[in-house]
């Protein structure tokens, strides 16, 4: 057995979370999800959702929440953590046009270093959850180590989406264990496509040797739950669990081929059955 503590990102079923969070929640937990990060909380206070996930035997690990809110509110809204229990929060995404090479590069670290510190003096970590346009080059650097090498590991932590790794075009494996130390979750997400290293708009070269933009759907890009896309999770989780990763969340931002409730449990089974 696999020694990762296994999750969801509430994100995957968002929309059932909004009709009915207790239902959506009691489903999870029934999945064999024991933990949660969520990504909002639809109008409930923080005591509504603490007595909803200690009645359902749920633990709220992390939340995706973007460091600015710390920062506008200040204590409330670490307070709304503490109560909730979460250990983390984690950035869920930082505009590219805000990473490294931007002329206000530096404000938005003291920003994130602020907000970081507010939390820390909570008990509370911060993380970030990468996409794929971090692994853009900058003086030969992949934004993404920019932002940890900018941000001590004593603030900042690492979240590693390894669908986006991989759709970048890089070895999810090779990367969790690059911040081994500091990767105490670890996103787990599937896919398929027709082909590596492209984004939102990968540049592809035409007959005549032009750039053509083309999306993730052009690419043939899909969400697919856990075990049925193209990544290697066996290998994966090994790399988590040598990393020193604690948790394991399974992450679909989308759900095109069955309702996102079976989607996810899809994805419990198939880890369950490699024995997480």
């Amino acid at each position: 057995m696999g020694n990762l503590k296994i999750g969801l990102q509430l994100y995957s079923v968002r929309e059932d979370m909004e009709k009915d969070m207790y239902g959506t929640l009691k489903q999870v937990k029934e999945m064999g999800y024991d933990y949660v990060e969520f990504a909002g909380y639809f109008g409930k206070s923080a005591e509504e959702v603490k007595a909803m996930l200690d009645e359902l035997g749920l633990t709220a690990i992390s939340v995706h929440q973007v460091h600015s809110l710390f920062l506008e509110e200040g204590q409330p809204a670490v307070d709304y953590l503490k109560t909730i229990g979460a250990e983390y929060a984690a950035i869920p995404w930082m505009a590219a046009e805000d990473h490294k090479g931007a002329a206000h590069y530096d404000d938005v670290i003291a920003g994130i270093k602020k907000a970081a510190e507010l939390l820390k003096d909570n008990g509370i970590k911060m993380l970030y959850h990468n996409h794929d346009f971090e692994f853009k080059k900058y003086e030969d650097k992949f934004l993404l180590d920019w932002l940890y090498e900018t941000i001590p590991a004593e603030l900042l932590e690492t979240e590693i989406d390894t669908c986006w790794v991989k759709y970048a075009g890089y070895d999810p494996c090779e990367y969790i264990k690059k911040y081994a130390g500091r990767s105490p979750i670890v996103h787990l997400k599937d896919f398929t496509c027709k082909r590596f290293g492209g984004g939102p708009a990968y540049a592809l070269i035409d007959e005549n040797g032009n750039e053509i933009e083309t999306t993730r759907e052009d690419n043939g890009f899909m969400f697919k739950p856990v075990g049925s896309g193209l990544q290697d999770f066996p290998a994966i989780l090994k790399a988590a669990e040598e990393a020193g990763a604690a948790y394991a969340i399974v992450e679909q931002d989308q759900s095109p081929e069955a309702p996102a409730l079976e989607s996810v449990k899809k994805s419990r089974e198939y880890l369950k059955s490699i024995g997480y």
